[in-house]
């Protein structure tokens, strides 16, 4: 048996007035991920461990098998790894996003939708101007880059840009939690200002301030950590003899990285909505056709959410249905070799918050010869009826490396 996860990042959501009080997933229009419901055994998963924040990097990581409190060390060394950056023991990696600051508030955790050409630009630009033998700025993609510092210390609350829209930026500065930790969060305060100094001068932002557009003129770090030490997917489930990761962001490719996964790349895949589903898809089969296990990871519905995007959060959903998920199902049905289909989101990003939610997420597996449950339709509250019932962080991978 081999087996696919299709994970629609942030895809899950809460009820909508405009909607009737459905959700997304209740009122989209999503045949093939309905079929995989009715053919198949759903339920729900907790995906964030208590005392953790609601991240990507968290739920992704539990969702593959992973003891959080084992293997925890924030985005910035995952994002590293994804890049090729090889961390020195005494180093601290943390995510550095580009955003967009109006009147003292945080308007966009992205840049106003950055080019990866741009961001790159923006990100040479600082580290002509702020790097030395301790700072370090790397590209990333788009408005998702790297910021290393030598000797940092990891005991410092950040907070995550894309939970606080509207919100002032000053009191979200970097605090730390111990006092030895005091100076990394100075030099971090100290560098997220000079960068609100650096980057309105930048020929970029003159540009986009003259054309009406929003500036990509703050850098915000956040989600720190030292080198992880995680097990690869092979020694922690020994029915996994080979994989791959296909993902158009560093945080999931970085996972990858050290869960030992091959990382694919996909031409025309963004992390928007307008990445390439057909190519992500056509690469899920190709790999499946070698490999044992493939994890595909889908952004554009998280991005969506938190833009508060109804419409545009609709559509990735849907097209996710029917651009990708219906062409691996229909491929693998033809297969001699079993393949099991898991599909789920990592957390929720609902329309109306903008935020990561830590509730938990529906999900369905599927197999030819499955007996199916009762569940006729995939969505947050049809599953929770389903035959897993709640099932806990690991238990999920754990439950679908079980059939074989």
């Amino acid at each position: 048996m081999k087996h696919i996860i299709i994970l629609g990042d942030g895809m899950a959501d809460l009820p909508v007035e405009r909607l009737g009080g459905k959700t997304l997933l209740q009122y989209a229009n999503k045949p093939i991920m309905d079929k995989l419901a009715k053919e198949g055994r759903s339920g729900r998963l907790i995906t964030i461990p208590e005392g953790f924040p609601p991240g990507s990097e968290v739920a992704n990581t539990a969702i593959l098998g992973y003891d959080l409190n084992k293997v925890y060390e924030g985005r910035g060394p995952l994002e590293a790894a994804s890049i090729g950056y090889e961390m020195e023991d005494d180093e601290l990696a943390l995510r550095c996003n580009i955003i967009s600051l109006e009147d003292e508030r945080i308007i966009t955790h992205n840049g106003g939708n950055l080019k990866t050409k741009d961001g790159d630009m923006l990100i040479q630009y600082l580290n002509e101007h702020l790097g030395n033998e301790r700072v370090k700025f790397l590209t990333g993609i788009q408005y998702r880059h790297l910021l290393i510092i030598k000797g940092g210390n990891k005991h410092i609350e950040c907070a995550p840009p894309h939970d606080h829209p509207n919100e002032e930026w000053r009191p979200l500065l970097v605090k730390a939690t111990v006092p030895e930790a005091q100076e990394t969060a100075d030099l971090l305060n100290h560098l997220i200002i000079r960068s609100q100094e650096l980057l309105p001068k930048h020929p970029f932002n003159i540009e986009r301030a003259k054309r009406g557009e929003r500036q990509a003129n703050s850098i915000w770090p956040w989600s720190g950590g030292y080198h992880p030490s995680m097990k690869t997917l092979m020694q922690l489930f020994p029915q996994i003899k080979s994989g791959s990761v296909i993902s158009a962001v560093d945080l999931i490719r970085g996972i990858g990285h050290y869960a030992g996964l091959r990382i694919i790349d996909v031409e025309g895949a963004t992390g928007l909505a307008d990445t390439n589903y057909e190519g992500k898809a056509q690469a899920a089969i190709e790999a499946l056709k070698k490999e044992d296990f493939v994890f595909v990871h889908v952004e554009a519905s998280d991005e969506a959410g938190h833009d508060g995007d109804l419409e545009l959060k609709l559509k990735t959903i849907e097209d996710l249905d029917h651009r990708l998920i219906e062409p691996i199902y229909h491929e693998v049905q033809t297969w001699d070799e079993p393949v099991c289909i898991a599909v789920l989101p990592d957390h929720l990003t609902p329309v109306e918050k903008r935020i990561h939610v830590g509730e938990p997420v529906p999900f369905v597996i599927w197999h030819k010869g499955i007996v199916p449950d009762d569940v006729q339709q995939y969505d947050e509250v049809s599953c929770a009826s389903g035959f897993y019932g709640l099932l806990k962080l690991q238990e999920f991978m754990h439950a679908l490396m079980s059939i074989s």
